[in-house]
């Protein structure tokens, strides 16, 4: 599945003189959108060609991968069941539309304190939960593992080798990984975490082996799923000036972070850029519940 290249124009690209396309990966599917169904196609095969006939993953309550597990669950015929981070969620999951989305998919929860959240990794607790619900194929929190990574090579195709830098968000790391694999000697890739700290490095380490990538770690807006006016502002002028919609979690912040170093010329003169676009947009819906909680400007939709 190839996903259009789409050409951006905006005052700042033609001041710099520096080419922008997106690759709209959002579009690939309307469900299973972005890196997410390049995360899952790869394991979905594994766990069919193994006979499992249940996926048990982990995710956070406004999580793309658990919708997307649902969803791709549903239709490949697997029972799906989602370890979901924060017991406070589960006497009002109904009000969440990521989780309902999932509900509706036929996916069953197992909420659990954000303590116990922490074990996700620990072979211990996975046994417990295979205990409590039966063999199941396990995918980690987000999806990276070495079949998503493989997934996500996918993303470029040959007509991406025009292009002098290729950018992505990152979350666990496996986007980038598989974007990385699968770059030219000559490109660099630039990844913009969505979270705080260092450690994703060596996180994508264990699945690259080239040098031609760096992280862009100024601007994760506070960590996790912060946000504030500013990346709102962005987001809505975004869609307004382009027609593509940018997510608040990641894809805004990608995009926020990159305009910023082609403004401060840390992107040279005459540069070709692709910009992954990993989807995400169903996350839109639940941070508008929050934003109006709080009193804040909408995203637009």
């Amino acid at each position: 599945m190839v996903a259009l290249n789409q050409k951006v124009d905006l005052p700042i690209l033609k001041q710099k003189d520096i080419t922008l396309y997106i690759k709209r990966e959002d579009k690939i599917h309307p469900f299973i959108s972005g890196n997410k169904y390049r995360k899952l196609k790869y394991n979905i095969i594994a766990a069919q060609e193994q006979g499992f006939s249940r996926l048990l993953t982990f995710g956070g309550a406004f999580s793309n991968h658990i919708a997307a597990t649902a969803y791709a669950g549903k239709k490949c015929g697997f029972e799906t069941i989602g370890v979901i981070r924060g017991e406070e969620i589960k006497s009002k999951w109904q009000n969440n539309p990521t989780l309902q989305f999932a509900f509706e998919n036929g996916m069953k929860f197992e909420f659990v304190s954000r303590a116990i959240y922490q074990n996700k990794d620990d072979v211990d607790f996975q046994n417990h939960l295979k205990t409590k619900y039966g063999t199941c194929y396990i995918l980690p929190e987000g999806g990276t593992n070495t079949f998503a990574v493989k997934g996500c090579g996918e993303i470029l195709n040959n007509g991406d080798a025009v292009f002098d830098v290729i950018t992505c968000c990152v979350g666990t790391g496996g986007t980038l990984a598989g974007i990385i694999n699968a770059s030219w000697p000559y490109q660099k890739v630039l990844g913009f975490p969505a979270l705080k700290g260092d450690f994703l490095k060596e996180d994508i380490r264990k699945f690259v082996s080239k040098e031609n990538w760096e992280l862009r770690t100024d601007y994760h807006f506070g960590g996790y799923a912060k946000i504030n006016e500013t990346l709102i502002d962005f987001i809505n002028a975004f869609k307004e000036q382009t027609g593509v919609p940018l997510d608040p979690v990641y894809t805004g912040k990608m995009m926020f972070g990159l305009l910023d170093l082609i403004k401060k010329n840390q992107i040279k003169k005459g540069t070709k850029v692709l910009a992954v676009h990993s989807g995400g947009l169903q996350g839109i819906a639940g941070m508008n519940q929050r934003l109006k909680n709080k009193n804040l400007p909408l995203l637009h939709t």
